[in-house]
């Protein structure tokens, strides 16, 4: 058997984007050479580690094992770097953070700021995905540290409590729910909605709510950032459900209504996540300690 690390991080760049062009794509690597690398560590052990569909690929059950290894062995040769960047001048290491939308746009930029210029030989790799996917990464060893609502299930995880983040519903003023008792979620349903694009987490959420309650959010058109979604309502292009965070540095240029959303997932708190906070390396520790920092 003869992997490097090249192929290792090739092979999970490539289950990560789902074929082999963007992996290829994501490891500076041609679409020839990529290849030729799946081949070979494919031939060294006599098995196939993907199976080459029209829409992609997909890992076999060695596969699999294979890429819980990778992760391992990745994550233990980035610890290693760490542990000896003290001894290597310029060497510089790198936190993957996982955060949700809210977390990602209202709380972090500042604080990742902070920590960048105190920190000049760490970087952050930051994304953001749901939360069911940033625990299920956390649990795999793709990440360091995650940023998660209270609402999915984080067995396994060790959890500190990070922000209360809960969600309001707004509306432009005059709209038909406006002056009434507060209205429901599901009640809500049947009037536009102005969203967030279709891959952002908060999205992924609130469409999973809807589906819950048997019904679809009718979207009439999506925004980047939260800014844009309360701009678009103030104007009166529909409903959105938005973090009370972001209303409260809006600068009231143009009006909209704000209403507490009743239902118990709308209440929600975030977290910090790790498999386990004592074995961190010492590089994602003081991400940690400046997250936890009152």
């Amino acid at each position: 058997m003869h992997f490097d690390l090249t192929d290792l991080r090739l092979y999970l760049n490539i289950l990560d984007s789902g074929n082999i062009t963007a992996g290829a794509a994501c490891s500076h690597l041609s679409l020839a050479a990529a290849s030729a690398r799946i081949r070979a560590m494919e031939a060294s052990l006599g098995t196939e580690f993907l199976e080459r569909g029209r829409r992609g690929v997909t890992p076999t059950p060695a596969g699999k094992a294979l890429a819980q290894h990778a992760r391992v062995l990745l994550q233990q040769a980035e610890r290693m770097q760490q542990d000896l960047a003290e001894y290597a001048k310029g060497v510089k290491g790198q936190v993957r953070l996982l955060c949700n939308t809210t977390a990602i746009t209202e709380y972090l930029p500042e604080l990742l700021a902070d920590f960048l210029r105190e920190h000049p030989n760490l970087d952050i790799d930051l994304q953001e995905l749901p939360s069911t996917r940033i625990t299920h990464a956390l649990r795999q060893g793709a990440a360091d540290l995650g940023i998660v609502s209270d609402a999915v299930d984080t067995h396994s995880l060790e959890t500190l409590p990070f922000r209360n983040d809960p969600l309001v519903l707004i509306m432009p003023p005059g709209h038909p729910l406006a002056g009434g008792e507060p209205p429901n979620f599901s009640d809500t349903l049947q009037f536009d909605y102005v969203g967030l694009t279709a891959n952002s987490a908060l999205a992924v959420y609130l469409e999973e709510q809807a589906l819950h309650a048997g019904m679809r959010m009718q979207i009439r058109i999506r925004a980047e950032g939260f800014d844009g979604v309360m701009r678009m309502v103030a104007r009166g292009a529909g409903l959105a459900i938005v973090p009370l965070a972001a209303v409260e540095r809006w600068p009231g240029i143009a009006p909209f209504n704000c209403i507490a959303l009743q239902e118990a997932w709308a209440r929600r708190t975030l977290q910090l996540c790790a498999r386990d906070f004592a074995t961190l390396p010492g590089y994602a520790k003081a991400l940690l300690h400046a997250l936890t920092l009152p």
